[in-house]
């Protein structure tokens, strides 16, 4: 399922240009404003064949952030994100010991789309992230993910802890990964309709999400190093939560 998401700004069509360039579906330049990098996105878009329309800034800051353009829009074809509606939708229709992913704040689209690549892998049904100071489906995170953008639903919530308390009524547990943990996750019981959730590099869950928590969980460190990277850690707590389902494969 997709659908057109407008981005902006140089930075995001860059990225959209090297790694979606067939997600192109049409652009906006402000012809007074025509830089080296954006000439060269320019002329990219004109070698895709891509439709440009010509525009002034007045235009631009209607259709986008006026401090973020850059003098640049895109419609993209991308994988849709959800809402909360359809994310009360799907708690509703589930059964079984399901298993859910939350990533708090995390920011890096490169992080999320690994995330997704191993949520597909490990048979997770769905992926929350929050409305502000989350990243969302960029074009990186859709090529990060190798196809795993179209298959597992991405759920964009306004708060984050209204969500975690309907997870709680439709009878789900929240555990949170936190080093400072009691108790490892081989320790725990992963085998219950569940909720991971996982914070931002350096800064862990926030406390509002922690206090959500039914439980928190922490990956045992025997060595130097303080922490793993987020998309790492998340696959380790994914892949215990499967292995005690007892499923070789989803």
């Amino acid at each position: 399922m997709s659908e057109a998401r407008r981005v902006w700004g140089i930075h995001a069509a860059e990225a959209a240009l090297e790694y979606s360039p067939d997600k192109v579906l049409k652009a906006w330049l402000d012809a007074h404003r025509m830089q080296s990098r954006l000439k060269a996105v320019a002329s990219r878009l004109d070698e895709l064949g891509v439709e440009i329309v010509r525009a002034d800034r007045k235009q631009l800051d209607r259709m986008a952030d006026p401090r973020k353009h850059q003098g640049i829009l895109l419609d993209l074809d991308l994988p849709s994100e959800r809402g909360e509606a359809e994310l009360l939708d799907a708690l509703d229709a589930a059964d079984g010991h399901p298993l859910y992913l939350v990533l708090d704040h995390v920011q890096d689209p490169h992080n999320l789309g690994a995330c997704l690549r191993t949520c597909d892998a490990a048979g997770v049904k769905g992926l929350v992230v929050t409305k502000d100071q989350s990243v969302g489906l960029t074009p990186t995170a859709a090529k990060v993910s190798s196809g795993a953008a179209e298959t597992v639903p991405v759920y964009r919530v306004t708060n984050l802890a209204r969500s975690l308390d309907q997870f709680k009524q439709h009878g789900y547990w929240v555990a949170g990964a936190a080093g400072e943990a009691e108790k490892t996750l081989y320790e725990l019981d992963l085998n219950l309709p569940l909720v991971i959730v996982m914070g931002a590099e350096g800064v862990g869950l926030r406390r509002l999400t922690r206090e959500r928590c039914d439980f928190l969980l922490r990956i045992p460190m025997l060595g130097g190093v303080e922490s793993l990277n987020l998309s790492v850690a998340t696959g380790i707590v994914l892949y215990e939560a499967l292995r005690q389902r007892g499923q070789a494969a989803p």
